[in-house]
């Protein structure tokens, strides 16, 4: 069985962008393949160094949020990253195999540079994480990372890392291949639903803070009355209507005749919606009942990836001969 290793950063709950976009192929992917799940906490701090109790509040809300969407512990393993001591050894090693041209030349840690608006004060773990994202990667000799299409150039870095290892020590890491994801756009029509930006719909939101939400989205800023011509393909909640509503093409049709209110659209697409995540949403309320279960969970999670990540690490260090057993015994 192949191997699959995806994750998110714990600096909030899950948004419906992360559902479309991963989690919900996750959830698929791991009746066929080895999954390790992993909580990027280490990962998280890089930019959120000053606010550790935010990255320790999200372990559990992300955790629920994996759980309530189908993520099975018996088939898939959710991991918290700093609790991997061979991620951390494994990220010293990789570093001497990048330039720091190199990192600079990936781009997508130059527009989220860019986006976070770091300028003089860009901390260097911010900067390296690609090296610490590879780590990850290989940490589990995973075959397949699922993303989305902004984190491809990372898996390409993950992949050179591999070869060069490889190549100058031996035969110890997969070159692991990227399966790109959907991607859904944000309340404000942004290409990307982000926490940070504050345009997304979270997974646990609530029937009413999900019509507030929807009842803000943008739509069409042309359309001065509900009967005028409207521009669905610019259209947010249109967008939204195409994940959610059977026969949203009908929508679109009425949309351009001036046939359709935008309110009324929009109300449609908030039944629509809630509808839709009303299940994960209910048992998402009982494992939040249940954190015992949800804490076991996650402890047989770092024991498994411990095991894992442990046997690779071992091998790379022999690879690289320093494990010293013919020194030490």
């Amino acid at each position: 069985m192949k191997t699959i290793l995806t994750g998110d950063r714990p600096t909030g709950p899950l948004h419906i962008g992360h559902y479309f976009g991963s989690l919900k192929e996750r959830v698929a992917l791991q009746e066929q393949y080895r999954t390790f799940i992993l909580i990027a906490d280490a990962q998280a701090l890089t930019d959120n160094f000053e606010n550790p109790q935010k990255v320790h509040d999200n372990i559990i809300e992300v955790t629920l949020d994996y759980l309530a969407a189908g993520i099975d512990p018996e088939k898939a393993t959710i991991v918290i990253q700093s609790k991997m001591p061979a991620i951390a050894d494994l990220t010293i090693f990789f570093m001497n195999l990048v330039t720091v041209a190199r990192v600079g030349r990936n781009p997508t840690v130059k527009e989220e540079i860019k986006q976070k608006g770091f300028g003089e004060s860009l901390p260097f773990g911010f900067y390296a994480y690609p090296v610490s994202q590879a780590a990850d990667i290989l940490a589990f000799n995973a075959d397949l990372v699922p993303v989305g299409e902004d984190q491809v150039p990372m898996i390409e870095m993950t992949r050179e890392i591999a070869r060069d290892f490889n190549r100058i020590y031996g035969p110890v890491f997969v070159e692991p291949e990227a399966k790109v994801g959907g991607r859904i756009k944000g309340l404000d029509g942004n290409s990307k639903m982000s926490k940070s930006l504050n345009n997304a719909i979270d997974i646990k939101d609530s029937a009413e803070e999900t019509a507030k939400k929807i009842m803000s989205a943008y739509t069409d800023p042309t359309r001065a009355r509900k009967d005028d011509p409207g521009h669905p393909d610019g259209c947010m909640v249109y967008a939204y209507h195409q994940i959610f509503t059977p026969g949203h093409a009908a929508i679109k049709e009425e949309c351009l005749k001036g046939g359709r209110g935008c309110v009324v659209c929009k109300k449609e697409l908030i039944a629509n919606m809630n509808g839709y995540f009303a299940p994960i949403r209910q048992k998402r309320i009982e494992l939040g009942n249940d954190l015992g279960y949800v804490k076991d969970v996650l402890r047989k999670g770092i024991i498994k990836g411990q095991e894992v990540s442990g046997e690779i690490l071992d091998r790379a260090k022999i690879a690289m001969k320093i494990d010293y057993r013919d020194i030490l015994g």
